[in-house]
C-alpha cells in the first residue's frame, strides 16, 4: 500500500499540499447506501487522470495542469460539482481524445478547490459511483459523455466466504502498514474503522502499488466478490515484496552501520595519532608515494607499486589484510632496484687480500683472480656462479668474504643445510597468513645493492620434503639465462639476479642433482698439507685465539716445532678447525694459570702440549714394516684427508678358494677377485705354481674393521699382497701404491691423489707407485710438498711387481716352501 493519497494527473509532484485525516472519511454502511441512491445526471463533464483510477468512495486530492482540466473543474465547482473521472489510456498524451480514455470510470464530487502559491490548482474529489461512457457528445471546451450507471452485484450476507475474505483484507492491510516504512500507523485505525465492505475493498484497491492498468481492471469488475478475491491476490504480492525488501535493507542497513562505526573510529584513531604525533593512514600512503619516485624502476614495477598502493588505500587498517598488504608496499620500497655498488677491479690489491686471509690454496686464488680479471675487461659480464668444493674446515666461506672485500661489494651468505621447504627460497604466496618473500630476495633487501657476494653455503646439504624441493627452486637462481628475471611468489615481479656473484659451497657433489651441479663451475679445495696447516696455525689461528681469550703475544707462544707437534699428533683433518681447537685448549690452559696466578712458560714445550693435550692419539697411519709376506701400505681417500691402510693376506691349506674380512665395500671386494683371478691366468709369467693356488686358500684382511671400505684404488696394492704371499717375498720398505687393476693387467688412473700423497709423506713413506695419468696431478702439487719422495708411475700389473716385490724370502718363507713341497708329494 502506499501513503500517496495526492495523485497527479499532470506527473506533477503535489507534497506541497498538507491534507489531514479529515479528508479521509470513514464510510459507514448508511452513507454507502445513500450513495447508492443517488441519481446520476445523464450528461457528464469528463475529466481524463493521467496515472491514477479513482475508486468509489474514496477520497483523492489532484493537482490539475492542463488548461482544459482547470476550466473542466471551474466550471463545475460553479455549477453541480459533479464530474465524471476516467484514466488515460496512455498518460503521454496532452490531449486525450474520446478514443484515449478507458470507457469506466467514477462519477465524483467536488468537495474543495484550492488554488497553490505556485499558481497550479488542487481539487479535492470524492468517488460516487461507477459509470460507462456511452457517447462522447462534444471534446472542447472539453471532454462531454453521455452515461450509464454500471450496477455492482454484491453476494448475500450470509455469504461466509466473502467475509472471510474481507476478514484477510483488513488483516493483511493491517501487516502491510506495518511492514512498510513509508505508511504511518495511525492508517491502521483507519482500515479498522471501516465498516462498509464495499468501501474496504476500494479504499484498499486505490492505495496499493498497482499500476494505472490493474486499477482499471479492479474498477471494471462488476462482481464484488471477484474485485475483493483479485485486491486480496496483490494484496499478498505486495506484502511477500514488502517482506523481501525489509530483509534487503535490514542486511544492507547493518552492513552500512558496520562501515559508519569503522569509519568514526578510525577517524577518532587518525585524531588521537594526530595528537601523539603519530603517523595517520594518509600520511603513511603519502610518505610511501614519494619514496617511490625516488626508486629507480621499469614501468612494469612502477605500474604495480602503484596498482597495490593504491589498494591499500581503499582498505580498512583494521582489515587482516592489510599488514600483508602493508609488507608487500615496503618490500617494494626497500628493495634495491637498479641499485648498484662500483666493482673495485685492482687486482693487485684482491691478490693481496686473498693472500691476506688465506694460506695456500694457490688454485682456488688464481681462479677466482682470472674471473675478476674477465670482470674487468667486460664490464658488463654476467657474474659467474662457482662451487667450492672441498672438505670441511678448508676456507670455503671464507673465500667468499675475501672475494667482497677484494671486489668492495657487499656479502650475504646464507647456508642452506637441512633446508626443505621451497618457500624457503621462492617465497610464499600473499594469500597465506604470515607471507613473506624468499631468503634470497630478503638477503638481497638487506645487502642494499643488486650486485652483492652471494655465498650459498652447504648446497649439498638441502633436502626434500612435502613441501618441495629446494634444489630445484634454485635451478633458476643459479642460471644466467634464468636469473635475469627471478621470480619470487610473494614479490610477484621478475627481479635482476644476473649481476650477483653467487659463490656455493659443498662437501660432497654426489648429492648434488645433475642439473644443478652443471650450472656451476666447480673449484675443488683439497686438504692442507703439515706445513700448510702450520703456517695457518701460525699466521692466522694462533693470533686469532690469543685475542679471543684476552691475552697478548708477550703472554704466550707457541714454536713452529709445537705447532707441527698439535698437527700430526692431535689432528686428523683436511681442514683446521679441529687444530683450532688444540690450539684454543692450550691457550686456554695458559689464561687459567694467569688468572690463578701460576707459573707457566710463556714458550709451550713439547712437554706443556703433552700435559695440556694429553698423549698424542694419531699415531695409526704411521709406516709398519713389511717383513711379514703379504702386508702391502695401500693409499686412501677419506672425507678428511688422505690416509694409509694395510692390505693384509695369507694362505692355509685349503681347495682355492677365497674369504676377505675388514668392512670392504663391493668395489674392494670386486677389486679383490679381479685381483686373484688374474693371478689364477698368468701364474707363471707371475712366478707363481699354478698347481700351488688350488691347494691354498686365500684370506685378505684390511685392518681397522669398525672403518667402512670402499674403492677401487686397493686394486694394486691387492694384487701386490697376493704375489708377495704366493712368492713369500718381501714388499719393499716405505713403498706405497694406489690404482685400479683390470683383468687384462691395466692400472688405472684414481682420485684424490694430493690427499693420499701428503698421507703418505705424514707416514714416513719414501716411495710411492701410481698410475701412469696420474702424473698430472702429481705435477699440479707444490713441489716443495714432495722433497724425500720418489714416484713410479705405472701402467700394467707387471711394473707394479718389479717395483714392489723386493728379492728377499720373507720370514717363515722357508717352513711355506716345506709345507707346499708337502702338499705336492701327499698330492702324488
Amino acid at each position: 500500500m502506499s501513503n500517496q493519497k495526492i495523485l497527479n494527473i499532470d506527473s506533477l509532484s503535489l507534497q506541497e499540499l498538507d491534507t489531514d485525516a479529515e479528508l479521509i472519511p470513514l464510510m459507514t454502511p448508511e452513507d454507502e447506501e445513500e450513495m447508492n441512491n443517488e441519481q446520476l445526471p445523464a450528461d457528464l463533464p469528463i475529466l481524463p487522470l493521467r496515472n491514477m483510477v479513482l475508486f468509489p468512495g474514496v477520497v483523492i486530492p489532484i493537482t490539475a495542469g492542463r488548461d482544459k482540466s482547470i476550466k473542466l473543474i471551474n466550471d463545475a465547482n460553479n455549477g453541480s460539482k459533479i464530474i465524471g473521472v476516467v484514466a488515460q489510456k496512455d498518460e503521454n498524451i496532452e490531449e486525450p481524445a474520446a478514443g484515449d480514455v478507458h470507457p469506466i470510470g467514477t462519477v465524483a464530487r467536488i468537495l474543495r478547490v484550492l488554488k497553490m502559491p505556485d499558481g497550479n490548482t488542487t481539487v479535492i474529489l470524492q468517488g460516487k459511483k461507477r459509470f460507462e461512457i456511452d457517447r462522447v457528445t462534444t471534446e472542447q471546451p472539453y471532454l462531454k459523455a453521455t452515461i450509464k450507471e454500471v450496477h455492482e452485484s454484491r453476494p448475500e450476507r450470509a455469504d461466509v466466504e466473502f467475509a472471510t475474505i474481507i476478514e484477510s483484507i483488513k488483516e493483511l492491510a493491517i501487516q502491510i502498514i506495518k511492514e512498510s516504512p513509508n505508511i504511518p500507523t495511525e492508517a491502521t485505525f483507519a482500515i479498522k474503522n471501516i465498516e462498509s465492505d464495499s468501501f474496504l475493498v476500494n479504499f484498499v484497491s486505490s492505495n496499493m502499488n498497482l499500476t494505472v492498468k490493474e486499477k482499471q481492471e479492479l474498477l471494471a469488475k462488476n462482481d464484488l466478490k471477484d474485485r475483493a478475491l483479485e485486491t486480496l491476490r496483490y494484496m499478498n504480492l505486495e506484502l511477500q515484496k514488502l517482506e523481501l525488501k525489509n530483509d534487503i535493507q535490514s542486511k544492507v542497513r547493518f552492513d552500512l552501520d558496520q562501515q559508519q562505526r569503522e569509519y568514526f573510529l578510525h577517524q577518532q584513531m587518525k585524531t588521537i595519532q594526530e595528537e601523539l604525533g603519530g603517523v595517520s593512514h594518509d600520511q603513511e600512503i603519502e610518505e610511501m608515494r614519494q619514496k617511490g619516485k625516488l626508486k629507480k624502476w621499469n614501468d612494469k614495477t612502477k605500474l604495480q607499486f602503484e596498482k597495490e598502493l593504491a589498494k591499500l588505500q581503499r582498505m580498512n587498517p583494521q582489515a587482516a589484510d592489510y599488514g600483508t598488504q602493508r609488507n608487500y608496499l615496503e618490500l617494494l620500497l626497500d628493495l634495491p632496484w637498479n641499485v648498484y655498488s662500483k666493482d673495485n677491479f685492482d687486482l693487485k690489491r684482491a691478490e693481496r687480500i686473498l693472500n691476506r686471509d688465506h694460506f695456500g690454496l694457490e688454485d682456488v686464488k688464481q681462479r677466482i683472480i682470472e674471473y675478476l680479471a674477465v670482470l674487468k675487461l667486460r664490464n658488463d659480464m654476467k657474474s659467474p656462479i662457482l662451487c667450492l668444493y672441498g672438505p670441511p674446515g678448508v676456507g670455503k666461506t671464507s673465500i667468499g668474504k675475501s672475494v667482497a672485500e677484494a671486489l668492495g661489494r657487499e656479502y650475504i651468505r646464507i647456508s642452506l643445510g637441512g633446508l626443505r621447504d621451497e618457500a624457503e627460497i621462492r617465497g610464499h604466496r600473499k594469500t597465506y597468513i604470515g607471507a613473506m618473500p624468499g631468503r634470497i630476495i630478503q638477503s638481497i633487501k638487506k645487502a642494499g645493492t643488486s650486485n652483492p657476494v652471494f655465498v650459498l653455503d652447504e648446497i649439498d646439504k638441502l633436502s626434500i620434503s612435502n613441501q618441495g624441493d629446494p634444489s630445484s627452486a634454485l635451478l633458476e637462481v643459479l642460471d644466467p639465462e634464468q636469473n635475469k628475471e627471478f621470480y619470487d611468489n610473494f614479490l610477484e615481479l621478475g627481479f635482476d639476479l644476473s649481476k650477483v656473484m653467487f659463490i656455493a659451497t659443498s662437501n660432497n657433489m654426489g648429492s648434488v642433482q645433475p642439473a644443478l651441479r652443471d650450472r656451476m663451475e666447480i673449484i675443488t679445495m683439497t686438504g692442507y698439507t703439515i706445513e700448510e696447516k702450520i703456517e695457518i696455525a701460525k699466521r692466522h689461528l694462533l693470533p686469532k685465539q690469543i685475542k679471543e681469550h684476552g691475552l697478548t703475544d708477550k703472554d704466550v707462544a707457541i714454536g713452529k716445532r709445537q705447532l707441527e707437534r698439535i698437527v700430526t699428533g692431535y689432528t686428523r683433518e683436511s681442514g683446521v678447525r679441529g687444530l683450532e681447537k688444540q690450539i684454543a685448549k692450550a691457550v686456554r690452559n695458559v689464561a687459567k694459570s694467569i688468572a690463578l696466578g701460576e707459573d707457566y712458560n710463556i714458550k709451550l714445550t713439547d712437554a706443556d702440549i703433552t700435559k695440556i693435550l694429553g698423549v698424542p692419539k694419531m699415531e695409526r697411519d704411521k709406516y709398519e714394516n713389511t717383513d711379514v709376506a703379504g702386508v702391502v701400505t695401500g693409499l686412501a681417500w677419506t672425507s678428511v684427508g688422505g690416509d694409509i691402510l694395510y692390505i693384509e693376506s695369507i694362505l692355509s691349506k685349503g681347495k682355492g678358494h677365497m674369504s676377505m674380512t675388514g668392512n670392504l665395500g663391493t668395489v674392494m671386494k670386486e677389486s679383490a677377485t679381479i685381483a686373484l683371478e688374474y693371478i689364477k691366468s698368468n701364474a707363471e709369467v707371475l712366478g707363481i705354481d699354478p698347481d700351488m693356488i688350488n691347494h691354498y686358500n686365500v684370506h685378505i684382511h684390511v685392518p681397522e674393521g669398525a672403518t667402512p671400505k670402499d674403492g677401487p684404488s686397493a686394486g694394486v696394492a691387492m694384487l701386490t699382497s697376493l704375489v708377495s704371499s704366493f712368492r713369500q717375498k718381501k714388499v719393499k720398505k716405505h713403498l706405497a701404491m694406489s690404482g685400479e687393476i683390470t683383468l687384462r693387467g691395466r692400472v688405472l688412473p684414481v682420485g684424490g691423489i694430493k690427499e693420499k700423497i701428503l698421507a703418505a709423506k705424514r707416514a714416513n713413506i719414501r716411495e710411492i707407485i701410481l698410475c701412469e695419468e696420474n702424473r698430472r696431478d702429481v705435477d699440479e702439487i707444490n713441489q716443495d710438498y714432495l722433497k724425500g719422495l720418489t714416484f713410479h708411475y705405472v701402467k700394467n700389473v707387471s711394473e707394479v711387481i718389479e717395483h714392489a716385490i723386493s728379492h728377499e724370502d720373507a720370514i717363515y718363507a722357508k717352513r711355506f716352501k716345506l709345507q707346499t713341497k708337502q702338499i705336492m708329494e701327499d698330492k702324488k
